[in-house]
């Protein structure tokens, strides 16, 4: 490490930080679930998809502690929250 490099502030994760915005300021929506699957590295990926504004849209999220502890509630084909960006609708987590 370089001797600025430790004055340096750590970058903060983009991922924290979107979904932080989101269940800070987005709009509040309907999902409906499609699917539960594992990816290679065994993280729990949820898919769902929404409509805004009339355009539909259709997504992978992976799943945090506290939602695998409620993962009974994604069921496919159930009715979900989800917050979304109005500027950026693609930008979406369910909550």
């Amino acid at each position: 490490m370089s001797f600025l490099g430790r004055f340096r502030r750590p970058k903060p994760d983009p991922e924290i930080a979107r979904r932080a915005l989101l269940l800070q300021s987005g709009r509040l929506g309907d999902a409906t679930v499609l699917d539960i699957s594992r990816d290679a590295d065994g993280n729990e990926l949820l898919s769902y998809c929404y409509t805004v504004g009339g355009m539909d849209y259709e997504t992978v999220q992976r799943l945090d502690g506290e939602q695998l502890s409620r993962k009974d509630t994604y069921l496919p084909g159930s009715r979900v929250d989800m917050r979304y960006d109005p500027h950026r609708p693609t930008n979406s987590l369910v909550v």
